[in-house]
């Protein structure tokens, strides 16, 4: 009989594939100008590597959920680490620009579909009561890899080379793989797992309605995040050196979040996110006003990083709404965040374009948070029950042998 491990254990396993994920995914946008010089194109282009990781992300997710719905959940959460250590290495070797898109692009593939069922896996071995904290430990990976993993292979980049960040990342998820593989309970496929079973999930409002409420409320965060180092040196006048430090707050603020919020979300799940939005809102709309100096923003800066929080409290949402296509679902969640990461951006860089100056940036995310919140409102008037929602549907538990 297989040893069985603590969920404690079984979380910490998944996390590290989430911390894998999270360096590759921010690291790459702070080593543009490195893999620009590196492939010999200018920085613009240099973006496009970045854009093609993001849509194999969005057409990974449902994709492979789909695809791979008849597998035991820890089978496919081995196979897709093996899949994202492959995309990883071979980004490493890349001989050219368009060899490196292709690879970005492969490398992008298990990403929604890895966080989703490990959602499912994290939440499946803990009383429902602590469903979110659960899920949450999961992300941590993601969040601690902004505080910790990027500054790390940022020096990497600089030290030796960018090839080698993509190097590590590949070893990160061999050893997830490997971590996986003993703690994870053995679970059995699902007998009844069909295609058509999932994309069931597919024909119900209130998954549509939690994915738009990711989609653009999480928007807001993204709008921010993304100009943070030009509004720091062009706004507060910092330093460069200062830059890693205050997007270090950001990812400490959500961290925190992701470890105090699932508590609250646990014993009232909407009510949670709608929360997070308006806290959100008012977070970003303080933003120009706190930009002038170090000392105001890097509060401002935690208190807006806390909001990501609700990529875990959506993902439990979605627990509760899919009925049996649970791993579809889950897995659009983070094709909904890379969503968001599309429309935040290209709302705030349109402000600055316009003329409307580096803050206007706060109250695009602030109307993207709001936008959210509306969506919020029209969830919990079509069900009013959903403040207190009861789940849609069953959830499926392992089945462990």
């Amino acid at each position: 009989m297989a040893k069985t491990f603590s969920p404690g254990i079984v979380h910490a396993a998944l996390a590290v594939g989430g911390f894998a994920i999270g360096t590759t995914e921010f690291a790459a946008m702070s080593l543009e100008p490195d893999l620009a010089r590196g492939l010999n194109i200018d920085a613009p282009t240099a973006g496009h590597v970045i854009s093609a990781y993001a849509l194999g992300v969005v057409v990974g997710a449902p994709m492979l959920a789909v695809l791979s719905a008849k597998l035991a959940r820890r089978t496919l959460l081995i196979a897709l680490m093996l899949m994202f250590a492959l995309g990883n290495g071979l980004s490493a070797l890349a001989p050219d620009y368009h060899w490196m898109l292709v690879f970005r692009f492969l490398s992008g593939l298990p990403h929604g579909a890895y966080f989703g069922i490990a959602a499912l896996v994290a939440a499946s071995l803990v009383p429902d009561e602590r469903r979110t904290m659960a899920v949450g430990r999961v992300m941590l990976g993601l969040t601690v890899a902004t505080v910790i993993g990027v500054p790390l292979a940022q020096m990497l980049g600089q030290w030796l080379n960018w090839r080698w960040v993509f190097g590590v990342v590949a070893a990160l998820a061999l050893l997830t793989a490997t971590l996986v593989a003993i703690a994870a309970p053995h679970d059995r496929p699902d007998e009844g797992a069909t295609i058509r079973r999932e994309l069931d999930a597919l024909g119900k409002g209130q998954v549509w309605l939690t994915l738009a409420i990711g989609a653009i409320g999480f928007g807001g965060m993204f709008a921010v995040y993304t100009y943070l180092a030009a509004t720091l040196t062009e706004v507060t006048g910092a330093s460069v050196a200062t830059i890693p430090l205050v997007l270090a707050v950001f990812g400490l603020g959500m961290t925190i979040g992701n470890i105090v919020v699932p508590r609250f979300a646990d014993r009232a799940l909407m009510p949670t996110a709608g929360g997070l939005l308006l806290w959100s809102a008012a977070m970003l709309a303080l933003y120009p006003l706190a930009a002038g100096s170090l000392w105001t923003i890097l509060p401002n800066v935690f208190a807006i990083g806390l909001g990501g929080a609700l990529g875990t409290v959506l993902q439990t949402r979605l627990m509760d709404v899919a009925g049996e296509g649970q791993g579809l679902a889950a897995a659009l969640n983070h094709s909904a965040f890379n969503t968001a990461n599309a429309i935040g951006p290209w709302a705030g860089g349109l402000a600055i374009a316009n003329g409307l100056g580096w803050t206007s940036t706060g109250y695009v995310g602030c109307a993207l948070a709001l936008g959210g919140f509306a969506i919020w409102l029209i969830a919990a008037r079509v069900s009013p029950g959903e403040l207190g929602v009861p789940a849609d549907g069953p959830r499926r538990p392992l089945t462990v042998h």
